[in-house]
């Protein structure tokens, strides 16, 4: 009996001991997970309501992105309207010069045929060459060139005002029709006639566009000066280009001292910036053609 009693006892206490280890891993193991998903918990939370400085500093660059992306693409809305008008241009300048159409440049070529880059090259080359032959042959076939100097001499393209078209006028308080470019210059800076001519009509006046000088140029095309102050040229005078005409001034509605150029070609008003180019650089003309388009109010 006593060797039963003592095996039962055995018994007992080992399977105590296997309960209260079990117990023990079993709380144990509640702990963890209670652990493990309250740190999740917290995570979520945090990444909800808090950023760390990273998250911050990684938000402020988006937005600054976003802001730049915004304005690349107002910038890329401008420079294609600009890249626009100066194609419509070159059409309109190789027509008016050269009574020729303007050469068509396909875009893909320039990426190379099938004979590789260097066979390219050749023909792009080739083609300019052919451009400089029709052009060079059509100055000589021309009688008449168009006024191409400048009538201020040597003018930067900071000094471009406002062109043809409908313009803020600073007198009438709307838009009127503007059919000349604005050059800023001072008081008394001369002004030079674009090409040879005669003078056609010398007008002196208080009101409008002021005291004016047309000079006619032959082949349809006139130009005409105005809001000058002093002028040194009579009708019927025969001029050359280059030659000092009048001086500018604020005659007239000027709401500064600048001259007010116009080109005329048979009865219609053309851009005056087309006929710039003789005296421009590429870069300056460029910079020039962007400021009489986007220049929205006139000095008269």
């Amino acid at each position: 009996m006593a060797k039963r009693y003592v095996f039962d006892a055995q018994n007992i206490s080992f399977r105590r001991v296997g309960r209260t280890v079990g117990s023990v891993l079993l709380t144990t193991l509640k702990w963890v997970l209670a652990v493990i998903s309250l740190s999740v918990l917290y995570y979520i939370v945090a990444s909800f309501f808090f950023s760390t400085d990273v998250e911050k500093e990684l938000l402020r660059e988006n937005e600054a992105y976003e802001a730049h992306y915004l304005q690349l693409q107002e910038q890329k809305e401008v420079l294609s309207d600009v890249v626009e008008g100066l194609q419509r241009r070159d059409d309109e300048i190789y027509g008016q010069v050269f009574h020729a159409k303007a050469p068509v440049v396909d875009p893909l070529s320039l990426l190379g045929g099938n004979g590789g880059p260097v066979d390219s090259l050749a023909a792009r080359a080739s083609r300019v060459e052919k451009s400089f032959v029709e052009v060079f042959d059509l100055l000589a076939r021309t009688d008449t060139l168009p006024p191409l100097a400048s009538p201020l001499g040597k003018v930067s393209y900071i000094r471009i005002g406002a062109s043809t078209g409908m313009r803020y006028s600073p007198y009438y308080k709307v838009s009127i029709r503007h059919d000349g470019l604005d050059i800023i210059a001072s008081q008394g800076d001369p002004v030079f006639a674009a090409d040879k001519g005669t003078v056609q009509a010398v007008l002196r006046s208080s009101k409008g566009l002021g005291n004016q000088v047309t000079i006619n140029h032959g082949n349809g095309y006139i130009t005409r000066y105005c809001h000058l102050s002093s002028i040194n040229v009579s009708k019927g005078q025969k001029v050359r280009r280059g030659q000092q005409i009048a001086e500018v001034g604020i005659s007239g509605n000027s709401y500064a001292p600048h001259l007010h150029y116009e080109v005329i070609f048979r009865d219609k008003v053309m851009d005056p910036v087309n006929y710039l180019f003789g005296s421009l650089s590429p870069e300056e003309y460029v910079k020039a053609a962007y400021m009489a388009a986007r220049t929205g109010q006139s000095l008269d």
